[in-house]
């Protein structure tokens, strides 16, 4: 039976990567939520990855504009806490899977960023992931895999998608940034690929390195918009397009956080579904149906 730990299984993606190991037989999971473990604690961390086979690393700072005030605790999370897990996974042998982000890019390219992308943060909390990256790859250069994903959604937490349908029941237009491309990706899949991976690692299958967890294909905020009230019945032209400055925020977003899929066939696991039966899929699911309720 293979041990698993994951931390920061309280948060949106967490949870679901939870769930979906939870429901496999020869898998011995520990879940640690943030009270549970702060991997921050270099002891603490140690003594929860000893004899782990597979950990998976889904605590994070994610206050985007909060690192900007406070670039000290962001970077004490995503990377002095990334580091203190890979150092204890290089002690015991374990496989790490770290969940990084888009924001490790300065998001002014053209075309999807491949996996070997020189990394440029422009932010913060970009700056903060990037670290835990470096740490990741240094300390666990064989055993050490970066999963990046962007512009996620899900039934276990804040998310645009949740928001801007509820936001339909209380005004009848509302304006969304147009000017921003990604690949909107729902967090239950993006488990259960998490999973498929850390299979794939453990048994020697995946080469280390980075792999980008996102939904094939791309739109715009405006785009996703539109799709989650066509999907759900509603108007979709009560969406106004509008520019980022619209919108003004301490932290630089990544106008262009389209991402490339390459890695995935190396690994023998096809890289996720295209985002707008994603977002079909998603919608579909009770939580969401709360969310959709009110809207009209």
């Amino acid at each position: 039976m293979s041990k698993w730990l994951v931390t920061g299984a309280s948060g949106m993606l967490g949870r679901d990567l939870t769930a979906v190991l939870a429901a496999e037989h020869d898998i011995d999971l520990m879940a640690a939520s943030r009270t549970e473990l702060d991997i921050t604690e270099p002891a603490a961390v140690r003594a929860a990855v000893a004899g782990r086979d597979v950990v998976v690393n889904t605590a994070a700072w994610t206050d985007v504009d909060g690192a900007e005030a406070d670039e000290a605790g962001a970077l004490a999370v995503n990377g002095t806490g990334a580091a203190n897990i890979a150092a204890a996974c290089a002690e015991t042998g374990a496989v790490l899977l770290h969940v990084s982000t888009d924001y490790v890019f300065s998001g002014d390219a053209t075309a999807p960023y491949p996996e070997d992308a020189p990394i440029a943060p422009v932010s913060a909390y970009g700056r903060s992931k990037a670290a835990g990256e470096t740490a990741v790859r240094a300390l666990l250069p064989d055993r050490g895999f970066v999963v990046r994903t962007a512009w996620l959604y899900g039934e276990n937490g804040r998310n645009f998608v949740a928001t801007i349908l509820r936001a339909a029941a209380d005004r009848e237009t509302l304006d969304v940034v147009n000017d921003a491309s990604g690949q909107p990706t729902w967090s239950f899949p993006l488990a259960r690929q998490l999973a498929a991976l850390g299979r794939a690692a453990a048994s020697g299958q995946a080469p280390p390195g980075a792999y980008h967890g996102t939904a094939s294909g791309s739109t715009t905020w405006y785009g996703l918009a539109r799709a989650a009230f066509e999907l759900s019945g509603l108007d979709p032209d009560r969406i106004r397009p509008v520019s980022s400055d619209h919108f003004p925020r301490p932290a630089r977003r990544p106008i262009f956080s389209v991402l490339g899929h390459a890695g995935w066939e190396a690994a023998g696991i096809p890289p996720l579904t295209g985002w707008r039966q994603m977002l079909a899929d998603a919608l579909s699911r009770p939580s969401f149906h709360e969310a959709r309720r009110g809207a009209r």
